[in-house]
């Protein structure tokens, strides 16, 4: 078998077992990653040499806990499910997850950002992301029809899980997105690329990253960002402002409430309006 008819068996059982396209990608993309390594196709390759790539990704890639857990998933998914050739998964275990507290944007910086986007298409996309707190996948996957103005609303389909849910339409966001379509006119797909070769298709996430990464170098922002700390400010926001846990779960589209709690550690003291208990004890005596 070459590498690339494993690589066909790769999208056959993604599809037979009805995962989403991005998980898809993701198991074909770190599929082939292993094979070009070796430059071999994992048929001929086994458990040792999933156990030296794993330990290049650490050592040499010195890729996160999060990102080799990645490839873990993926490389289990190819050899036990698509090439039918069982592993000891206790030989190549899933590294903890110490998950850090992230950089989050102000909603000062959030103008800034949306101030200096190249186009208005790209203001239009940013704006989204936040004012919905959509997943880069979910963003670019938008269609115009998915753009509910009675009810104030985006239809999110195929969402992560498959899921499809409804987010929140800001009215700033929908002047926005009716400006943009007065100008750019997109027919099907929401966010097009503007590129010669690619004339109708919908923008790539890859497409959305470098838009994200060319406003903030523009804006002077120095935080460490993705495109995903706008999902991240939008449920910060949300939470200082006082919206219940509960509907920031529903909006966030997440399947357990544990999931959304994390957004508490994100808060700051200064904006939760609470006093330590120490402020109403009285310490008068001899040391006051």
């Amino acid at each position: 078998m070459t590498q690339e008819e494993v690589i066909e068996k790769v999208h056959f059982y993604a599809k037979l077992r009805g995962l989403s396209k991005n998980t898809e990608e993701e198991y074909v993309t770190k599929a082939r990653a292993f094979q070009k390594h070796y430059s071999k196709p994992a048929t001929e390759l086994g458990l040792a040499d999933i156990q030296n790539y794993l330990y290049y990704l650490l050592t040499e890639r010195k890729l996160c806990a999060g990102s080799i857990n990645t490839y873990n998933s993926g490389l289990r998914f190819l050899y036990q499910i698509v090439l039918d050739r069982p592993l000891e998964t206790t030989k190549i275990p899933c590294h903890k997850n110490n998950r850090s507290i992230p950089d989050i944007l102000t909603k000062e910086e959030v103008a800034k950002l949306l101030q200096v986007t190249k186009s208005l298409r790209d203001k239009a996309l940013l704006a989204t992301i936040y004012g919905a707190g959509l997943r880069i996948s979910e963003a670019v996957s938008l269609k115009v029809s998915d753009i509910d103005s009675t009810h104030m609303q985006l239809f999110i389909r195929n969402g992560k899980g498959g899921k499809d849910r409804f987010a929140i339409l800001s009215g700033n966001d929908l002047d926005l997105l009716r400006a943009y379509w007065k100008e750019y006119r997109p027919k099907d797909w929401l966010f097009t690329s503007v590129s010669r070769n690619k004339t109708g298709s919908h923008l790539t996430p890859r497409g959305a990253m470098n838009i994200f990464h060319e406003a903030v170098a523009a804006a002077g922002i120095t935080k460490q960002v993705t495109v995903h700390t706008l999902r991240h400010s939008f449920a910060t926001h949300l939470l200082e402002d006082g919206t219940d846990l509960f509907h920031i779960k529903q909006l966030l589209g997440h399947s357990d409430i544990s999931t959304t709690c994390f957004y508490l550690h994100l808060v700051k003291i200064s904006e939760m309006h609470v006093k330590s208990p120490l402020d109403s004890v009285n310490m008068s005596g001899p040391h006051a």
